[in-house]
């Protein structure tokens, strides 16, 4: 199944896609609108029974009335968006159960924070990705702000070739002890990254770039954007940013990721985690 990037906005701006989403669910309204319209006529009647001119007529009382209430199609919209993020927090529940120990408990995970942390924030993510860039600042204050929390860094590049690019480049600095910069490096730059950028960022965070250059192109490095990307398949994570912090999920960088990951973090410590 591939994966593709997912500006997780639909309530900011219904899109093509959600315009889409609304029209189908209009169009099953409108049916069950014509249910209710013809339904006395119908009890014994078979629906193949109507003639052309009745079904016309019926068409036409659906449209008219639709029509004349536009607002209808935001409702609607409105209840499926609700329906379809219930029914995707029971899946990832579910994924969070199933692979709970890859998430949260791998002891080589890349991360920034405290390694022994007593809550760990998992951000899946791409070097290209500008809410992903947008949501740095926030990740790197909560590192800064609390001690006890630890960051694990999912290595998604889905958006081009230049972000698996750098993504072997930052994984390879991992192994030199240098991640936490040459990621922060890597998303603080302006426009895209690929390899050249991202080698210039690992040389500037002092590097050792013969022996990264190696690793870069090694079977360790290949292996975790494969996991990774596997991974993020089973819990249908489709798009970056996307943060897991105990059994919930942020999908996107939203204005306040700070305020939403601290008040996470403090419901762990309070009740507990079943998952982490």
């Amino acid at each position: 199944m591939p994966i593709r990037h997912d500006l997780t906005r639909r309530r900011v701006n219904l899109g093509h896609r959600g315009i889409r989403a609304a029209a189908r669910a209009c169009a099953m309204a409108a049916i069950g609108l014509a249910a209710v319209i013809v339904a006395p006529v119908t009890r014994s009647v078979a629906a193949d029974a109507f003639t052309p001119e009745q079904k016309k007529a019926i068409e036409t009382i659906v449209k008219d009335y639709l029509v004349a209430n536009p607002e209808l199609f935001l409702e609607i919209q409105s209840a499926l968006e609700q329906k379809m993020e219930k029914v995707q927090a029971e899946k990832l529940k579910v994924a969070l159960k199933d692979n709970a120990g890859e998430i949260y408990r791998r002891p080589d995970a890349p991360f920034a924070g405290n390694q022994s942390g007593d809550v760990t924030v998992v951000e899946f993510f791409d070097y290209n990705c500008g809410y992903c860039k947008r949501g740095l600042a926030d990740i790197a204050k909560l590192i800064d702000k609390d001690p006890k929390i630890k960051v694990v860094f999912m290595e998604l590049p889905i958006l081009s070739k230049g972000s698996e690019e750098a993504a072997r480049v930052a994984l390879a600095a991992r192994m030199q002890g240098k991640y936490w910069d040459v990621h922060r490096g890597l998303l603080e730059a302006k426009g895209q990254v690929n390899e050249a950028a991202s080698l210039k960022i690992a040389e500037k965070a002092g590097a050792d770039m013969a022996r990264l250059k190696k690793d870069m192109n090694g079977a360790e490095v290949k292996a975790e954007i494969e996991r990774v990307r596997a991974l993020a398949q089973k819990m249908g994570i489709n798009g970056t940013p996307h943060f897991l912090v105990g059994e919930r999920s942020i999908p996107g960088a939203p204005d306040d990721l700070y305020d939403q990951l601290t008040q996470l973090a403090a419901e762990i410590r309070k009740n507990g985690c079943t998952v982490c």
